[in-house]
């Protein structure tokens, strides 16, 4: 399983910005292929392998940063939300309303992650069901980065008194993951 590139980009990134001092410990605790990715230019374009890529370098910051909880992971989406988020598309996103927001993430996830498809139910004003159906290699942590961006993304939108519930995981055995937000 492939991630793109934007996605890769924010872990480095988010150690840098929240833990400088230990970047070179996270490094040297990565294998040698994890490490060839993460301490290169990543192009934001490019195919990487999901398990070097993503889940080797967010577990090690887990470990290392967050006592081995998925915690990090969930840091980890936030930052990538606010590092995706930016700019132009910063003012977009607050005028967007939450519904319109996830629907388009929906849409951009599979080109974030290859393959994969996700599902999007809005449940009412306040909430949204977000359904991953296919993702051949399910990872906690992958389901907790989702998790923090989507939360961090509502944020952005305006949204308040969020809360951001996993009540199905393929990692549990699952035919599907369902990611559920509610606010305010």
């Amino acid at each position: 399983m492939d991630v793109k590139g934007t996605a890769v980009v924010s872990i480095p990134e988010f150690i840098q910005s929240r833990f400088p001092s230990r970047m070179e410990e996270w490094l040297d605790a990565l294998s040698a292929g994890a490490r060839a990715i993460v301490s290169k230019k990543i192009l934001a374009s490019s195919w990487y392998p999901l398990s070097d890529a993503v889940l080797e370098p967010t577990q090690k910051l887990c470990d290392l940063f967050y006592d081995g909880q998925d915690k990090g992971a969930w840091e980890a989406g936030r930052f990538s939300a606010d590092h995706g988020l930016q700019g132009v598309y910063k003012v977009f996103v607050k005028v967007a309303t939450p519904q319109f927001l996830i629907s388009r993430a929906g849409r951009i996830f599979s080109s974030y992650y290859r393959p994969s498809s996700i599902e999007i139910d809005e449940v009412g004003a306040g909430a949204v069901i977000m359904r991953i159906v296919e993702f051949p290699e399910p990872d906690r942590l992958i389901e907790a980065r989702i998790g923090g961006w989507v939360e961090r993304a509502l944020e952005i939108c305006g949204c308040r008194n969020l809360e951001i519930t996993t009540p199905r995981s393929m990692t549990a055995g699952e035919s599907v993951t369902e990611i559920k937000a509610q606010w305010e």
